[in-house]
Formats: C-alpha cells, structure tokens, sequence
C-alpha cells in the first residue's frame, strides 16, 4: 500500500503531530481546534469546539470542567471522537476511542500555564449551567480573584481527558474530490494497527 508523502510512516501519532506543526505555519487561527463529539442518555450527539493541547506518545489530550455537559457524557460513556479540520492545508484528522481523566501532574502543569484570567475563570464558571448574566459571571471571577490572588491552584473540578484512538483517519483533498484516505484501526487499544485505504 502506498502511503509515500504527507501519509508516510509507521506512528499515526508522529503523522498527526507533524501535520499539526504544518498546520501551526498555515492556519490563522487555533490550529489545534477540535470539534469534539459525545453523546448524551438518550444517545443523541453532541459536538463543540474544544483546543486539543497535547498529542501524547498514544493519546491526545484536552482540557476542561468536569461539570460540563462534554464531560459528564464522556464520564458515562468512557468514549468520544474528534476531527482536526484544516481549510489552509485541506486536511483532517478523524478520531474515536476510549477516554480516562487526567488529573495528575499533567493537569497542574497545564493549568498553571494559562494565564491568570482563564485560571480564575475556571474556578468562576458553573460550565454548561444557566447564568442569570455575564455581570454575575464578571463579579464571580472578581470574587474568586479576592480568594486566591495570583496564584489560584487548580479547581477539584476541572482537569483534563485523554481520548486513546480505536481509529483514526487521515485525509487529504484530491483533485475532482478524489481524495486520500488512510485509515488505522484495532479492536483494542493493547492490538496492532491494521491500516487501509478508503475510498474517497
């Protein structure tokens, strides 16, 4: 099976890592933006927008509130997919796996590179919930700011996931949208890779 050029290689990580860092070069905005799909308990999908902040040696990883919708489905279901979509390169990147919480050191480290602002609104924000108005958001977050200054540690709720693939596929626009399409697979995260090509 030919996978020369841009779909060489042996490691869909390293193949979805080199993508992202062309990506980073050509994309205006967020390169690392992910539409992050769930589904709730009725079975009916949800997706979002999430930043995806590290692609981990058999992972990739993002951060959030526990308490938000994404989570608690994710909690119940032990499974979500994404896509890395990138118009300046015509690519993406399709995942759906398994997910576990990240709430060690990782997650510290994480949250203590945000800035000051985002980390008191993390502790401010009720994600996902009702807010009566953005002044009662805005006094929140003063509020918090007063209680931990400028060194809040990371809230007991918020933390990250780590969505370990049982697919992923990489796709490339074609001419006459006959586009490239490789897929890797396995029934299990402990299984080798089988890899094909799909049709466009």
């Amino acid at each position: 099976m030919d996978r020369s050029g841009i779909f060489a290689g042996d490691d869909p990580f390293e193949i979805a890592r080199r993508w992202l860092g062309e990506a980073e070069a050509s994309e205006i905005n967020d390169p690392n933006a992910i539409a992050l799909a769930t589904v709730d308990a009725a079975g009916l999908p949800n997706v979002r927008m999430v930043l995806l902040k590290d692609i981990e040696p058999a992972a990739f990883v993002f951060y959030t509130n526990y308490g938000s919708a994404k989570a608690q489905e994710i909690d119940a279901t032990g499974k979500a997919a994404f896509v890395l979509h990138w118009k300046s390169l015509r690519r993406q990147v399709r995942v759906r796996g398994v997910v576990s919480r990240e709430e060690g050191a990782a997650a510290d480290a994480y949250y203590a590179s945000r800035s000051l602002k985002s980390r008191l609104g993390a502790w401010a924000s009720e994600q996902s919930r009702p807010l009566s108005s953005r002044t009662k958001l805005m006094a929140d977050v003063a509020k918090v700011g007063v209680k931990f200054g400028t060194n809040p540690p990371r809230p007991p709720f918020w933390g990250g996931f780590r969505i370990v693939p049982l697919e992923m596929e990489f796709w490339a626009d074609g001419d006459f949208r006959l586009h490239d399409r490789f897929k890797w697979s396995r029934q299990a995260i402990e299984n080798e890779w089988k890899i094909s090509r799909l049709n466009p």
